[in-house]
């Protein structure tokens, strides 16, 4: 007797009338979001666009007094600011690039090691994750002007050094106040996402991998580092996102129109100060798409790591096909049992 295959669901008309009214529920749902969304994310671009193509109103010289309207100037303020008169610019862009690269890289080594630490099963750890996300949660403004007083001239860094660096002056000195501020403040943002990642591999891994003989060393690189993986792409994406924004930090730490520190967010402020919104929107606009051409190709290159953990849990392509393949082998007409 052969066994009856099993049940499947339908593809007629039935199932794709089904199926295109649950697109159109779930379209329903999520518009309210895109259209928040693009409120608050479209209007504000479109807007820095559209004030990049305008200049600095003249002064008319009958009345003394400025023009009404800024005069249209086309792609002239992007020109001014790639040519030989930009050199500002490429300054700041330097800075923010600089100043980003060498705190995400110090974040992430420090904060896998502090995700590393916490996730030990020492007493008291729960006061130990709460006393880290202090900082963390302490505002940017308020912890700029902590490190300010420490790096005072007369402050606690020069004491402990026995030195007398100008910290919050010009030069490489400021740069390096900047990064340890930075590190300081959000390494415990990364530690605590790692943390969240390391929490979900099973303990059953790490004893087969004892009983297989690997030392510490090698469970953190062939168990560890590869299973948190996702998790630490995660923490480093944001980390980027926001490093590349860097603007109250430098500003309150080491001050305004500092050259060695400015970043291009400091630019475009300076520049919006001044008045000069068509100039300040296009550092904006500049700046957004440095921020968008990060984020992409980041995605693009190591994203793969993310969809792969999506698939293994379940719901990915990769994981359907070969729920479909087992399925396959059990509708097998060929197989038959004898009663």
């Amino acid at each position: 007797m052969s066994l009856t295959p099993p049940w499947r669901r339908g593809s007629g008309p039935t199932a794709r009338s089904n199926l295109h009214g649950e697109g159109r529920m779930a379209a329903f749902l999520v518009s309210p979001t895109l259209l928040v969304l693009g409120l608050v994310i479209a209007y504000p671009v479109l807007s820095a666009v559209h004030s990049s193509l305008y200049s600095v109103p003249d002064i008319d010289p009958e009345t003394g007094f400025v023009e009404k309207g800024d005069p249209f100037v086309g792609l002239d303020n992007f020109t001014a600011i790639f040519s030989g008169a930009g050199d500002r610019f490429w300054n700041a862009f330097w800075n923010t690039s600089f100043l980003t690269g060498t705190s995400v890289i110090l974040e992430t080594v420090i904060g896998l090691a502090m995700a590393l630490i916490m996730h030990q099963g020492l007493r008291g750890r729960a006061w130990v994750r709460a006393s880290i996300l202090v900082p963390w949660a302490i505002p940017t403004a308020i912890s700029a002007l902590l490190w300010r007083w420490i790096f005072d001239s007369e402050g606690i860094a020069n004491s402990m050094l026995n030195a007398k660096i100008l910290w919050t002056t010009e030069g490489f000195q400021a740069q390096v106040a900047v990064i340890i501020a930075e590190v300081w403040k959000t390494a415990p943002f990364v530690g605590i996402l790692v943390l969240a990642g390391l929490q979900i591999i099973s303990n059953e891994v790490y004893e087969a991998a004892r009983v297989d003989g690997a030392g510490p060393i090698r469970r953190l690189w062939s168990i560890t580092l590869p299973l948190v993986k996702p998790a630490l792409l995660v923490a480093v994406l944001f980390r980027l996102l926001d490093a590349l924004r860097m603007f109250d930090l430098p500003y309150i730490l080491i001050g305004a129109g500092k050259h060695s520190v400015e970043t291009l967010s400091m630019l475009a402020q300076d520049e919006a100060s001044n008045v000069r919104f068509g100039p300040a929107s296009a550092y904006s606009v500049i700046l957004f798409l440095y921020v968008f051409l990060i984020a992409f190709a980041f995605i693009k290159l190591l994203g793969a790591d993310l969809l792969g953990a999506r698939d293994e849990a379940g719901g990915g392509k990769g994981a359907r096909k070969r729920r479909s393949r087992v399925a396959g082998d059990d509708r097998n007409p060929q197989k038959e049992a004898i009663a």
